[in-house]
């Protein structure tokens, strides 16, 4: 059950129609899990410096069971997602940052109980 949040200081008018949807499905593909499982939360027009800039820029926080817990996955995701999100925002890649963080089934509650005893 990934969780993708991303700040952009973009305004709404510059981020692409269905961005959230398209970040979904990616997320999905990137990650080997069923877009269903997918939650995607985007946040547009944030205040951000990045690197001490305000230019336009993005920040991406991926949470997941099992699939962002090792340097060899991550650096894998990691290109992946920066394709997808300069191709998608228009950004440059140091105006991008990622951060993964492995979550264990008994940090995500669901169905008044917690993945593990799902």
């Amino acid at each position: 059950m990934p969780f993708l949040e991303l700040d952009t200081s973009l305004p709404q008018g510059s981020v692409p129609g269905g961005f959230a949807e398209k970040l979904c499905c990616a997320a999905a593909s990137i990650l080997g899990k069923p877009k269903e499982r997918v939650n995607v939360t985007v946040r547009s027009g944030v205040t951000m410096l990045v690197g001490g800039s305000p230019a336009p820029c993005a920040q991406l926080l991926v949470s997941s069971i099992g699939v962002v817990g090792t340097a060899e996955q991550n650096k894998e995701h990691s290109a992946k997602f920066f394709d997808f999100l300069m191709g998608e925002l228009g950004l440059g890649q140091d105006r991008i940052l990622l951060r993964f963080c492995p979550l264990e089934p008994w940090q995500i509650g669901k169905n008044r109980t917690v993945m593990t005893f799902l």
